[in-house]
């Protein structure tokens, strides 16, 4: 976990972007938060299950699916070392728990301590589980797939109970990594149909089984229904994140976090050696196992690289879900490392030689291959404390972003000192009326302040707005300030980069700059110069008039309005509209479309006189 261990009690470790004057963004913010609410409704005699503060009132309260199973051991890690280090220690404790199954399960089957250990160590340092451990809870997840197979090998020499600890521990996973459980929930039932012949130990498997099947159904009724994820994704999004061969054997991220699937240079010979040592045995069973257990996820992590991907993806329709296709590789991680304990138990009869072996896989896993970074806390932000003590409301954030944006997780984690109800929120399974709410409310973010903006506001009962100047677009900012001010809001509290606005407060200057004079802001609502929705705006700085030259890939019905001012026009061919600007400086232009798929074009933007 090397820098993070260096400030181990005042920084998240995690792999995280650098918010100006905040805490640093990534995905461990919403893991925090989901983890952090399960004690936190327990303490207040709640319904540990469940979000009371996310996508309200635009949604129930939801299920809080993400604090399975690791809310319960992060609740008393947090109330003794406080969210930050609690995470750290979560973060450690999984690590042992990854080689500590994995080295139990690989001694059921038989391994001596040494293999065993080098197995554990494989899949505990894997880089993938690694990689997913720095922000994702995908990597603390894997670590119950080694113990259900544990608890199943237990099984077949001990108390049959035993596989009610691996149903359990099998059935948990779909509940925080639906995208993983499709590779480990049906490889764990691969695996007993390759172990025994047993009918009640079978029996058992299946139980389990469906089990995980249950609880992937009722994320899917709790969650995925009416989400914004409800259609699933398409191709085009897999193709983005597909890995591709050179992913595997490089140690860098080549293009990005998610295929990032390196698994080593001497590991995959060792796993290879592995296998051959497990068919020569005549473990026939196992080697099937373990060879699916590699093949398949590897195949399934190439997404669209992979001939057959797309096939599998039009007739199997839960693979439509996951927009990342190396969800289902910490399984070939686990399969790897149980083929390299297996090399290691044939050729490694002294212990200096098993040590050196321990000191490769080490090297081959973990040199030059970096997870985690010094990801800034900001445990105690004065501008969100300080709503602890005012009275009712919710709390809306500026810059206003769609539910699917990941720097929303900084508001999920922020709200831990706040506790306040919030209309928006970060999830890519976000109810499809909160996102709708977020598009609507979007243009707050540059200023914009359309008709009913106020009276939606006091609808949602929102009665303070946190401004975050870190996460503003260049000139955005200044803007939403101005607008907050010109509406009655003003400044309560501020604390680094955050502002916190209430209504009846004097106004004051921006904490931000404002844009140069001779500058074209452009609001969030656009592509380019065309306007992703059927509205967008602009700011123009200038006097007498704006001369816009319009140009779109087919007939187009375009109304630009300028204060009192509008001029509409068809466009056909490039078009240039004059508009008298409504005053000197600063100038709100609105943009409206009759189909945005048509892609009007600003090709350019001028005044008369500056």
């Amino acid at each position: 976990m090397w820098p993070a261990t260096k400030h181990f009690g005042t920084h998240f470790a995690a792999r995280a972007e650098a918010i100006q004057g905040e805490a640093s963004v990534g995905d461990h913010l919403q893991a925090v938060y989901h983890l952090w609410l399960v004690g936190h409704q327990l303490e207040h005699g709640h319904a540990p299950w469940l979000d009371p503060y996310t996508f309200r009132p635009e949604s129930s309260p939801r299920v809080n699916f993400g604090g399975w199973p690791f809310g319960l051991p992060y609740w008393p890690l947090w109330a003794a070392f406080g969210p930050v280090a609690g995470w750290n220690v979560l973060l450690l404790l999984t690590y042992l728990a990854a080689g500590g199954f994995a080295y139990l399960w690989l001694r059921e089957l038989g391994l001596p301590r040494g293999a065993a250990l080098a197995g554990g160590l494989a899949f505990e340092l894997a880089p993938y589980r690694v990689a997913q451990s720095a922000g994702h809870l995908r990597g603390m997840i894997a670590v119950l797939l080694p113990l259900a197979l544990w608890a199943f090998e237990r099984s077949r020499r001990g108390s049959r109970w035993w596989l009610a600890l691996a149903g359990a521990a099998v059935a948990s996973i779909p509940f925080s990594d639906q995208h993983l459980a499709l590779g480990a929930v049906p490889f764990f039932l691969v695996y007993a149909l390759c172990r025994t012949r047993d009918p009640w130990r079978l029996l058992g498997a299946a139980a389990g089984f469906a089990l995980a099947v249950g609880a992937a159904l009722l994320v899917g009724k709790f969650a995925i229904s009416g989400s914004i994820a409800s259609g699933g994704r398409s191709l085009r999004e897999v193709s983005f994140y597909s890995a591709d061969g050179l992913d595997f054997v490089t140690r860098h991220r080549r293009h990005g976090q998610e295929s990032f699937v390196f698994v080593g240079w001497l590991t995959p010979l060792l796993a290879i050696a592995g296998l051959v040592v497990v068919v020569r045995a005549r473990r026939v069973g196992l080697a099937v196992a373990l060879a699916i257990g590699v093949l398949v996820p590897t195949l399934l992590a190439l997404g669209t690289h992979f001939p057959l991907y797309a096939t599998i993806w039009h007739h199997f329709s839960p693979l439509r879900y996951p927009r990342v296709p190396e969800r289902e590789f910490p399984v070939a991680c686990l399969a790897i490392a149980a083929l390299v304990a297996f090399t290691a138990a044939r050729f490694l009869r002294t212990t200096l030689l098993t040590a050196l072996v321990l000191v490769a896989l080490f090297l081959d896993l973990r040199l030059g291959v970096s997870a985690y970074r010094v990801a800034r806390a900001d445990q105690h932000n004065l501008a969100y404390a300080i709503l602890r003590e005012k009275g009712p409301g919710r709390l809306l954030e500026l810059p206003v972003l769609h539910p699917s944006v990941n720097h929303g997780s900084l508001y999920l984690y922020y709200d831990m000192q706040a506790q306040r109800q919030r209309p928006l929120g970060y999830s890519t399974l976000a109810p499809k009326r909160a996102a709708n709410l977020a598009l609507q409310l979007e243009p707050l973010s540059c200023g914009e302040w359309r008709p009913g903006t106020t009276g939606r506001l006091g609808r949602l009962g929102i009665t303070s707005i946190a401004f975050h100047s870190g996460l503003f677009s260049p000139g955005q900012g200044w803007f939403a300030w101005q607008g907050l001010n010109a509406h009655g809001w003003g400044e309560l509290a501020r604390g680094g980069g955050i502002v916190m606005f209430v209504r009846g407060m004097p106004p004051t200057p921006p904490t931000v700059k404002e844009p140069l004079p001779r500058k074209v802001v452009f609001c969030p609502e656009w592509v380019g110069r065309s306007p992703r929705y059927r509205h967008g705006a602009f700011w123009v700085r200038g006097a007498g008039q704006l001369v816009v030259r319009l140009e779109s890939d087919g007939p187009d019905r375009t109304t630009i309005t300028v204060g009192r001012e509008r001029r509409t026009v068809r466009v056909v061919r490039p078009t240039t509209l004059r508009i008298p600007l409504a005053r000197v400086g600063w100038n709100l232009v609105g943009v409206d479309v009759v189909r945005a798929d048509r892609h009007v074009r600003l090709v350019s933007i001028r005044t008369t006189r500056g």
